[in-house]
């Protein structure tokens, strides 16, 4: 058996905002960081958690927030991937904007089915990211609008090839990413169907602990709160 372990971020900036964040790379909050003190904090009350490796995306707020889960655990020392894979959802054009306003604009229910539907894309972005972060990546690859779908397809990959290996080996794994890449997951993780991921929310910092038999088939499912 093994345990994963998923942690989103704690509040950033755009969080306390409340806009659309996306790939736009915005810091913590001192609440946020408190936040990913307190999720540590949790993560050491589990019993026989000993993870080998630490997957993160390349924001900002989630590789903090993995540093200072990995610090409160005496983990700095793990090796740790940050890949654009495990980024946060790209809002496309509804990036930096107001979630309020949104709704004024486009309506709450194209807004709810952009925000919680599986396959709703936003609107584009108009332009392709320049980021020295992403230069080296396949630039056929570099979303410019993307629904939690793609979102899950991009994200796969990189979870079969470096987390679930392991798991089925028997390592702990820990993940520090974003509320729309780990809904992503769960839902190909727990099986969730197009209707009922609406309803799924991830909240900030609040540790998902998954234990996995062999097969990766779940055993047990525990938030620590």
């Amino acid at each position: 058996m093994a345990k994963l372990v998923l942690v989103r971020h704690g509040e950033s900036v755009a969080n306390a905002a409340n806009v659309y964040t996306g790939w736009n790379d915005v810091p913590l909050t001192k609440k946020g960081e408190e936040q990913a003190r307190q999720a540590g904090e949790l993560i050491n009350t589990i019993s026989d958690f000993a993870p080998t490796h630490i997957h993160t995306s390349v924001l900002s707020r989630a590789i903090v927030t993995a540093n200072i889960v990995a610090e409160t655990c005496n983990l700095l020392w793990l090796p740790m991937t940050k890949t654009w894979r495990l980024n946060e959802r790209h809002y496309g054009a509804l990036r930096g904007l107001n979630k309020d306003i949104s709704r004024k604009v486009f309506g709450v229910e194209q807004v709810l089915l952009w925000r919680r539907g599986f396959d709703s894309v936003p609107p584009a972005q108009g332009s392709p990211i320049i980021d020295r972060r992403y230069k080296l990546c396949d630039q056929h690859l570099m979303p410019r609008a993307e629904s939690l779908h793609q979102t899950q397809n991009r994200l796969m990959p990189y979870y079969h090839d470096h987390i679930a290996s392991r798991l089925m080996n028997g390592e702990d794994q820990l993940i520090v990413a974003h509320g729309s890449s780990l809904r992503a997951l769960i839902k190909k993780l727990e099986q969730i169907n197009d209707h009922d991921i609406v309803k799924l929310e991830v909240p900030n910092a609040e540790p998902i602990v998954y234990t996995m038999d062999d097969q990766l088939n779940i055993i047990k499912k525990e938030i620590l709160r």
